[in-house]
């Protein structure tokens, strides 16, 4: 099987577990009456049912590692198909749940990103353009996994990048760790006011350095060999 077969694999899974998801969420926000999640107490769950949705989202998370573990046969290729996956569920959440409900209505909604370890808050555009940073990443390590960088240059990279998913996770979660002192209570009804653009777009461009780090050395590879025939003449 070539990686390309592999990519469309991943891909279809990620589709799947999309409508998996976007339908589970449906379900649940019908029930509490949430189909639009920001209005007044936005996750209103008991202990149980909070434990049981927490359990969920991080089982959906292990089950998109493990379909990169499986896809890839490396340390980066197995990342790779992670991210893609991640990206492309993602993104056709969304989609689906737009499909089944009508929501959202555009990309500058918010929502409930996420609750692992606080809830996470965002317009829904943020997360899609990590997504699809994600997914371009993931291409470009499991595509082109043969193409060898320096060491350090590889390091330096993936350090910016992990900068940039710190300072995204402290825009999402900035209202919930505010209300955290305050008891579980006050960061469930958390209703955020206003989204931290550019601190976002900061995070985002320091995200996007291993993947340009990669475009460069697939590039710098890819002139190595078309000069070889000519050096060799």
């Amino acid at each position: 099987m070539n990686d390309r077969i592999r990519w469309a694999i991943v891909f279809v899974y990620a589709l799947a577990m999309a409508w998996v998801e976007a339908a589970v969420v449906f379900y649940l926000r019908t029930m509490y009456h949430r189909i639009d999640p920001y209005q007044i107490n936005p996750v209103p769950m008991n202990d149980i049912l909070a434990q049981v949705e927490v359990i969920r989202e991080a089982a959906t998370m292990v089950m998109l590692l493990t379909v990169g573990y499986l896809a890839g046969h490396s340390w980066r290729s197995r990342l790779g198909y992670f991210a893609i996956a991640f990206g492309v569920w993602d993104i056709f959440y969304y989609v689906f749940l737009k499909i089944a409900c009508g929501w959202p209505h555009t990309v500058m909604d918010w929502d409930v990103l996420f609750l692992i370890p606080l809830p996470w808050w965002g317009p829904v555009l943020a997360p899609v353009l990590i997504s699809v940073l994600l997914i371009l990443w993931g291409t470009l390590a499991s595509q082109f996994e043969h193409t060898p960088a320096p060491l350090r240059i590889r390091a330096a990279a993936v350090a910016v990048g992990l900068v940039g998913v710190v300072l995204a996770l402290q825009v999402f979660m900035a209202d919930s760790l505010t209300a955290a002192p305050h008891g579980a209570e006050a960061v469930r009804g958390v209703l955020p006011t206003r989204f931290h653009w550019p601190l976002f777009c900061v995070a985002l461009l320091l995200m996007s350095v291993p993947a340009w780090q990669r475009i460069w050395h697939i590039s710098l590879h890819r002139r190595s060999l078309n000069s070889y025939p000519n050096t060799a003449q």
